[in-house]
């Protein structure tokens, strides 16, 4: 979905072979993952990546080694057209519109506080990666188009031997990732739990002569249809209702009510005018790897990573770290002032990410889904993905969307998981042609078959294919492998 005339995507592939610390379970070297830094990357081919299990975080894009690492972190994607708010997702919606409105604030502290970090728990995964490449920027500016087709039409030999070459050994590099949206969090308790149910105490009964105790909500709900039918039938200027039409109205009103709130009606509930706080939302671009991109069909912003800034009274209070790409709104960390906590922000600013995604759909009809990064089963803190539904976990084996609920249990068995019941299913986007990869050498853009006859030293294709496998052919095809 490259926009016409944009730059392709510039990559260095580090490979993975050392473990580092895990920020879940706190192993030394258990942490194991593929990595590669992203000197440009287009919004389609970072889609195409995070649909095969990559992730970003600054400009290192990693990918689990999922059968090999301590905490098997799977790819989650939320259904935002079809998400229904949970019990506690209202509660925390109600309690910001509470303090806006009325200058309210909850007493009590939740138990769980979902999508809010500690700032102890921040870095999640302590990678050891380059801050930066030292690669020149000159050297990443491939030659002109034309030179380019003649070296493509390069006659393909492929007599090379096949040693494998010391790979790039990762620094230390300064990665900052604050309130990242897979830093282990408070969890909440599981539902699993059974609920023990007390034999009721021996006393009165209830009171047969009298009638049955309904319950205030009931009330509530029975005077506002009252007041409804009322007033629909007061805009009839005094023509006379059957009672046919009466009862059809009513019933209208009471469909309409009973209807559950979806997040919008919180999100953009009209507030009073004496209103005690005021929210207020700007969006910007920010500094990514990802090139910004606009298109017909795409929404008006565009698309590229942005930041979301939550402003209360004039004062910046979180701010969420989102990118925009062809078929999802992708998450990737909030942070806020911890004065805050106790508006959930984590969960909210998750809820309001839910509903800009469904606003952006009405521009962009193929852009649907809510992507939260990863879900992983064996450190129950991070669980708590799994409750924004409906959601889907992307099999490791043949990156195809698994419902979580088929998930679960297998999970509950192993914490590395095939989610593709059929056997003979296979990855449809597996690497076949390993000449077709396409290399960045010398600044000049070259299919591999060519550069391998260039190459002078010890092969590198045990580094290339390993790569190649890991993006697929399509990305494999269109992103620019940088080799020195």
């Amino acid at each position: 979905m490259a926009a016409a005339g944009s730059s392709p995507s510039i990559v260095e592939y580090f490979g993975g072979e050392d473990g580092y610390r895990c920020g879940y379970c706190k192993n030394e070297s258990g942490n194991l993952s593929h990595g590669m830094w992203a000197h440009s990357m287009t919004v389609q081919d970072y889609q195409d990546l995070i649909d095969r299990g990559w992730r970003r975080s600054g400009k290192y894009v990693y990918k689990p080694i999922m059968n090999q690492t301590c905490c098997p972190q799977y790819t989650i994607r939320c259904q935002a057209l079809h998400f229904q708010t949970s019990k506690s997702h209202k509660k925390v919606l109600k309690k910001m519109l509470k303090f806006i409105s009325k200058g309210d604030v909850s007493k009590v502290v939740s138990e769980e506080e979902p999508m809010d970090s500690h700032i102890e728990d921040v870095v999640s995964c302590d990678f050891a990666y380059k801050s930066e490449s030292h690669v020149s920027q000159s050297e990443l500016t491939p030659l002109s188009e034309d030179h380019a087709e003649r070296v493509e039409n390069e006659d393909k030999d492929t007599g090379e031997t096949k040693e494998e070459v010391n790979q790039q050994t990762v620094e230390s590099g300064s990665l900052q990732i604050c309130a990242d949206r897979d830093t282990p969090v408070s969890g909440e308790p599981s539902h699993s739990a059974k609920t023990v149910h007390a034999p009721p105490k021996p006393g009165k009964g209830a009171d047969l002569s009298k009638p049955p105790c309904r319950k205030a909500k009931d009330i509530r709900k029975e005077r506002k249809l009252q007041k409804l039918l009322q007033n629909q039938m007061r805009t009839l200027e005094g023509s006379q209702l059957q009672a046919g039409d009466q009862v059809c109205l009513l019933e209208n009103s009471k469909s309409k009510a009973n209807q559950p709130k979806t997040i919008e009606d919180f999100i953009f509930d009209a507030l009073p005018d004496d209103a005690r706080h005021k929210l207020e939302f700007t969006r910007f671009l920010c500094d990514s790897p990802l090139e910004a991109e606009n298109a017909p069909n795409g929404p008006e912003c565009g698309y590229g990573s942005f930041h979301q800034q939550y402003w209360l009274d004039g004062k910046i209070i979180a701010v969420g770290v989102i990118d925009i790409l062809p078929y999802c709104v992708s998450s990737v960390y909030l942070y806020y002032d911890p004065d805050y906590s106790f508006l959930s922000l984590g969960v909210y600013s998750a809820l309001r990410e839910i509903a800009f995604t469904r606003q952006l759909h009405e521009k962009a009809p193929d852009l649907c889904f809510y992507y939260m990064g990863f879900y992983i089963h064996s450190c129950p803190k991070m669980r708590y993905k799994g409750q924004y539904r409906p959601s889907d976990l992307l099999c490791p084996e043949t990156y195809v969307w698994t419902p979580i609920e088929q998930c679960l249990p297998l999970l509950e068995h192993s914490k590395y998981c095939r989610f593709n019941q059929d056997v003979k299913a296979v990855d449809e986007g597996r690497i076949k042609e390993l000449g077709r990869v396409r290399v960045l050498h010398k600044r000049t853009v070259m299919p591999y078959s060519v550069y391998k006859k260039r190459r002078k030293g010890p092969s590198d294709e045990a580094s290339v294919q390993q790569y190649a496998s890991l993006v697929g052919q399509t990305c494999s095809e269109r992103m620019l492998l940088f080799r020195s």
